[in-house]
């Protein structure tokens, strides 16, 4: 009879420029079969040329439980702050999601 396995203890560290972040305002989600590539950018108003400044890879079943923490934590958000608007309901440059193969 084998005994449960108990569950792993993961330490995550970051470094200092890390924990700093980076500001983005626009991000493309492409995919494949087998990955999703998440490319978050700084585009700069009234300029013609934006920058990726991260790219995340990730497999499907990850990308959809980081869906759903968004989903869950947005929620959370506006039960406190209240509702956030929309991309399109603000001056500010909106942020445009695109779908689709990479390849």
């Amino acid at each position: 009879m084998s005994t449960p396995q108990q569950p792993v203890q993961i330490q995550i560290e970051i470094d200092d420029p890390t924990a700093q972040g980076t500001y983005v305002n626009l991000a493309l989600v492409l995919h494949t079969e087998t990955e999703f590539v998440l490319d978050f950018i700084y585009v700069q108003p009234q300029a013609p040329k934006a920058k990726v400044r991260a790219r995340i890879l990730s497999t499907p079943a990850h990308t959809k439980l980081l869906l759903a923490a968004l989903q869950e934590n947005i929620q959370r958000y506006e039960e406190k702050f209240g509702i956030i608007k929309a991309a399109g309901e603000s001056e500010r440059v909106p942020t445009r999601y695109q779908m689709g193969p990479y390849l």
